[in-house]
């Protein structure tokens, strides 16, 4: 895990969901200790087109809560993004089955972005896509409620690579 400063996070196309969990993600870890403040986020997507820019909704749903993701720009998940990630967060059980089949060698640290969640909890985020504004506030939201997990999941995994 030497020198993988990244944490990924992916969903089908990179225009909804891990451009908003990327905003998230990063503004979460920003107000973090090292080393997890110089942890860098990208995103990607299992079925994504190179160059399409971040829904509008998603846009709206973050800067409702003063983060800006309009500057995205999707694109597919590669080897090298795979290769380079410390850990890689999907948004549903499909898109974590699609990188083990699709990536040799397949990843090791490939999760759930609300896997760390108490059990009772859903563990998907569904796709907003094509969808009215409050179904990407309600996805957002969901993000939200998994980040405190997920970033005591990231602080043990860096500090297991130590």
């Amino acid at each position: 895990m030497r020198g993988k400063r990244y944490l990924l996070t992916v969903c089908t196309a990179n225009i909804c969901r891990s451009p908003m969990a990327a905003g998230l993600l990063s503004h979460a870890l920003a107000g973090q200790a090292e080393p997890l403040r110089s942890l860098e986020v990208v995103s990607a997507g299992v079925a994504a087109r190179g160059g399409e820019p971040v829904s509008e909704h998603s846009v709206t749903a973050l800067k409702r809560v003063g983060i800006n993701i309009e500057d995205h720009i999707s694109q597919p998940l590669t080897q090298e993004l795979i290769d380079g990630a410390l850990a890689i967060f999907c948004m549903t059980e499909t898109h974590r089955a699609m990188i083990q089949v699709q990536f040799d060698p397949m990843p090791e640290h490939v999760y759930l972005w609300r896997e760390f969640l108490p059990d009772d909890e859903e563990k998907e985020i569904g796709d907003p896509f094509g969808g009215p504004l409050k179904l990407y506030e309600a996805c957002r939201d969901e993000m939200v409620e998994a980040i405190p997990s997920l970033l005591a999941f990231v602080r043990k995994l860096t500090a297991s690579k130590k």
